[in-house]
């Protein structure tokens, strides 16, 4: 049975007063309607239909963590589901190999098939273990140099789609190069590296920068680092817009500097739940004062929702709708190569958020099928 959605509907040559249709396998049919300004969108009482949130770097939410494997990965997709994320990589922590195997088990269902009310899991991002010790940030002390057949064991267990990096650690540099042509996304993250080892990675094949600014050596105006080396030479890098991980200002620089800036949650367990004690692998952490922090008061991780990221764009910054649903979105499937997803036109996936005017939520379409909001967490 075909599904039809009226409104305001985000196509890539802008927006319609129309209708967008769905066919039965949950692929879009098509988009028809009349352009209408982005002004006029925001001012209507109509809905505002968007593609569905894609979140390239999750480690948690709704009381669950993707290191605990099993079912984690299933209640974490449905947890992001209920806040408009339609499609996610599970992500990893720096962590013994047999930690990663028991997480990676517990990805490959949710990779493998669609589950009910659960954003699609597109596979696994790897964050580390192949970082810098000197730059852990809430990263556990398990870290090593790329090993390139324990990156194929694991990803014969689930999908590797990205894999965090720090370029200068001893023999990763050499390994950027066979790794990208082996078909992974490497980028770069929890690193000490200068300006110069950030060029050289881009050169031998690294494509991003892991939550830009966080965890990495900071621009300063005699040794740019590795966030100059990405403000410089980056077309995408992943940004965590919770407000607090990254100043306003400082987001403001990357929009202007990185054409495919695209937003990642980073979030944990802690994510929908109440302030309290929760896990990221096997340390404590604690949710408080809209953030999740270790003991020491670092950092660790977010709370952060897209459609919280959203609304930070297009309010405390200032993005039109179309931008900033671009860099929840499109940017990223673009990054990944999944040309099917973060966009509404023929033949993509019906993956839909529909909002009201003040950038609520009102529904979610996962491949043309409609969650229930009363199940988020």
């Amino acid at each position: 049975m075909n599904r039809t959605l009226k409104g305001h509907i985000l196509t890539p040559q802008g927006f319609v007063d129309g209708s967008v249709a769905f066919d039965a396998a949950g692929r879009v049919l098509g988009v028809s309607g009349t352009p209408v300004d982005e002004n006029a969108v925001r001012e209507s009482t109509q809905a505002i239909v968007l593609p569905g949130f894609i979140d390239l770097h999750v480690h948690g939410g709704g009381g669950r963590d993707i290191m605990e494997g099993a079912d984690a990965a299933l209640h974490v997709a449905q947890c992001h589901a209920a806040h408009g994320t339609t499609a996610l990589l599970a992500t990893t922590l720096t962590a013994p190999l047999a930690d990663l195997e028991a997480a990676f088990g517990g990805v490959r269902a949710c990779a493998a098939e669609r589950r009910p009310r659960a954003a699609r899991v597109l596979g696994v991002h790897l964050e580390g273990p192949y970082i810098n010790p000197g730059k852990l940030g809430a990263q556990p002390d398990f870290t090593r140099p790329v090993s390139l057949p324990e990156i194929k064991q694991l990803n014969a267990i689930a999908p590797i789609r990205l894999i965090t990096l720090a370029p200068e650690v001893a023999g990763n540099m050499n390994d950027i190069r066979a790794l990208s042509e082996a078909g992974y996304l490497v980028q770069m993250g929890h690193t000490l590296g200068t300006y110069e080892d950030g060029v050289e990675a881009l050169a031998q094949g690294a494509r991003g920068f892991t939550h830009l600014f966080n965890a990495m050596t900071g621009l300063h105006h005699r040794a740019p680092g590795i966030a100059g080396a990405a403000l410089a030479h980056a077309k995408y890098a992943e940004i965590i817009p919770d407000l607090l991980h990254v100043h306003p200002g400082a987001l403001r620089v990357a929009l202007r500097a990185i054409p495919c800036l695209y937003c990642v949650t980073d979030s944990t367990s802690a994510t929908g739940m109440p302030d309290g004690e929760y896990r990221l692998g096997r340390q404590a952490v604690t949710k408080c004062l809209g953030g999740v922090r270790l003991a020491d008061g670092t950092l660790a991780g977010s709370t952060l929702t897209m459609d919280l990221a959203l609304r930070n764009l297009a309010g405390e910054l200032g993005l039109g709708l179309a931008e900033a649903s671009a860099r929840v979105s499109t940017h990223a499937a673009d990054y990944l190569g999944v040309a099917d997803r973060g966009r509404l036109s023929p033949g993509a996936w019906g993956d839909v958020v529909v909002l009201d005017r003040d950038l609520n939520l009102k529904d979610v379409y996962l491949e043309g099928v409609p969650i229930e909001l009363a199940h988020a967490d």
